[in-house]
């Protein structure tokens, strides 16, 4: 039996998928409270704990969407299959905005916590803290571009360590920071401050819980997704708004807002826990107050690095949900056997990261300009999110919910869930906010959205397809519907055991029907019918002997044919719309990405020309001997 190309596994139980998603979510505090604070002042614990009850709203709609959908890509999946690819694309899009602001913010804040571990104030200045900050970036890719491997024991060690350090450091304030008098005196505007800014605080604080997105990534490879994603998803997202709030409410004890500003926003911007860490000091003994604080120092570094790597992971799989269904090229699509996912994502998410470090480095460390960014692009997301549920109610409402976003009132005669009725409009509501009071999601979010518009539109152009057609890869047919013959072209060797042993994985799951040919090139100054010579007809009968031994170990109707013609690849696209097979397989030696070209000119002419869904295996260096 060949071997296949490793896609993705359904091996996330639910303390790894906790993992991912305490990673993600329970990060944002370590860089978002400071920058709500420099709005919001004595009103961010209730700006924060307003914020956590509406993302938990959107959490549940958003499992209903994974669980019933369990593929990678997210809301953009769901989107898309709600609605059309533009709107997939759309969220997409905007998913990747808030993805790549999440890497450089993480990976921004991450040295400042290990200064504060490791006293240095070398690594809390600049221009070492950006220079810190895009090694980080840089490393994680190249670790992920030499070898795909799953970190989810390390993130569960990691979030357990966070979950001691962070309820230690709550016990403490509670015991001796908290004070209700200090905190209620801040629930009034401080001096300087106007009720703009407060409304401009809360589009800022949807920063302090991202990675839900981060989460629907994964449904694909979660174990159980009716019982994993819900478990993961509300523990965690329940957890982390119950600690954020209280953390906000001991840093605003600790440092109460005086001359319309507090130092969590100013001193302490970068790293507002460590901040809270020095409060202590007179409280407690000095020795017991570095432990706190080098501890903390150490959790927040760790925490941001795992969150900056979970970032990468899922925007790579949001860039392959994306690049499968034409609306990014190909390229960002395929999967691979060293890396899983595209090579070029991981590059190309890793240059827009660093690019946004040295930017906000540059700019003087403008981090409320990324936060209100960052608000554009997941209103945007949570808000389609929510409507691809609602229409999905009433388009699919036979479709299998393991996990349904109740309670449900009727509509037209369909149940609908009321969060997302609720929810809905609460995200496009502050999305609106955003847009008046935020500079940063009123100019260059629609910049952003616009330039991809452009990327997408040419895409479509570029393989002939149309901006509003459904452009679906396999992987998104459900089992038994979706095609009944697959295509595919054999070869001797390795790539074409590869070619067989895919197709016949592929029509096994569906019910579908093998049709294996091998294409003999005749050149013009021979006639197309005639006997082959010994030696060629001993090799086609071996390639597609091996198609059908292939087949029949696993039960799989095959059938083999000889094909003579001019063009291989003519032939087999002329093979594909006689025969009326729904998808062609093809195999991409690595040879030809040394000739500067990914693809052969026969798997260039087959894509550009096919009827069907044409899958293409493109194999990495060093896989298979060139043939």
């Amino acid at each position: 039996m060949a071997r296949k190309i490793r896609g993705f596994e359904r091996v996330l139980g639910t303390r790894a998928l906790f993992a991912v998603a305490y990673s993600e979510i329970g990060s944002s505090v370590y860089f978002a409270l400071g920058i709500v604070v420099a709005a919001a002042l004595g009103f961010t614990p209730l700006v924060l704990l307003g914020t956590g009850v509406l993302f938990l709203v959107v959490a549940l709609s958003y499992v209903e969407g994974a669980t019933s959908i369990p593929e990678t890509g997210g809301a953009e999946t769901f989107t898309r299959r709600a609605f059309n690819d533009l709107a997939g694309f759309v969220t997409g899009w905007a998913l990747f905005l808030d993805y790549v602001i999440v890497i450089a913010l993480s990976a921004l804040f991450l040295p400042h916590y290990l200064g504060v571990a490791l006293s240095s104030e070398a690594l809390r200045d600049s221009p070492w803290d950006v220079v810190v900050a895009c090694f980080v970036i840089a490393g994680i890719a190249i670790a992920r571009l030499i070898r795909h491997a799953r970190m989810h024991t390390g993130l569960l060690a990691v979030a357990a360590l966070d979950l001691v350090v962070q309820g230690v450091l709550v016990a403490l304030g509670l015991a001796f920071l908290f004070s209700p008098e200090v905190l209620s005196d801040g629930f009034s505007l401080a001096p300087g401050q106007h009720w703009d800014d407060v409304l401009f605080a809360i589009p800022l604080a949807m920063l302090a819980y991202t990675g839900l997105e981060t989460v629907a990534n994964y449904a694909q490879e979660t174990k159980n997704p009716r019982r994993t994603l819900p478990r993961s998803v509300f523990s965690s997202v329940g957890l982390v708004v119950v600690l954020t709030t209280l953390v906000a409410a001991i840093g605003l004890s600790a440092f109460p807002a005086t001359d319309g500003s507090s130092d969590l926003a100013g001193e302490w911007l970068e790293a507002p826990l460590a901040g809270i860490v020095t409060a202590l000091d007179g409280d407690l003994p000095l020795w017991l107050v570095d432990i706190v604080r080098v501890a903390v120092g150490i959790s927040g570094a760790l925490i941001l690095f795992g969150a900056a790597t979970t970032a990468v992971s899922g925007c790579t799989r949001l860039a392959h949900s994306m690049g499968s269904h034409g609306m990014l090229p190909r390229e960002f699509g395929r999967l691979e056997r060293r890396t899983l996912v595209s090579q070029e994502a991981i590059i190309a998410i890793a240059l827009v990261a660093i690019g946004i470090v040295i930017v906000t480095g540059v700019a003087d460390y403008d981090v409320k300009f990324l936060a209100s960014l960052y608000s554009f692009g997941v209103l945007i997301a949570f808000t389609l999110a929510q409507l691809a549920v609602i229409r999905l109610r009433h388009t699919e409402p036979d479709l299998a919910r393991p996990f349904r976003a109740g309670p449900d009132v009727r509509l037209g005669g369909t149940p609908v869930p009321v969060a997302a009725l609720v929810g809905a409009p609460l995200t496009l509501g502050v999305f609106v906010l955003a847009m008046v009071t935020h500079p940063g999601a009123r100019y260059a979010g629609p910049i952003w959205l616009a330039a991809g518009l452009v990327v997408f539109f040419v895409t479509r152009w570029w393989n002939d397809r149309g901006v509003l057609e459904d452009v679906g890869p396999l992987g998104a047919v459900p089992a038994g519907t979706g095609f009944r013959r697959v295509l595919v072209p054999m070869k001797l060797g390795d790539i074409g055991e590869e070619m067989a042993a895919t197709a016949v994985a592929l029509a096994k799951d569906r019910g579908a029907e093998v049709q294996a040919i091998t294409v003999v090139r005749v050149p013009r100054q021979f006639p197309l019918q005639g006997p082959l010579p010994a030696e060629v007809a001993e090799r086609a009968a071996s390639a597609l002997d091996e198609a059908s031994g292939i087949a029949e170990e696993n039960g799989v109707a095959v059938t083999t044919d000889v094909v003579l013609a001019r063009s291989i690849g003519h032939a087999i696209v002329d093979e594909a719309a006689r025969r009326d097979v729904d998808l062609i397989v093809l195999g991409s030696s690595p040879r030809w990405r040394r000739q500067a070209r990914f693809f052969s000119p026969t798997v260039d002419h087959v894509l550009k020309n096919a009827h069907c869904e044409v899958l293409v295996v493109a194999f990495p260096e060093g896989v298979f001997e060139d043939e």
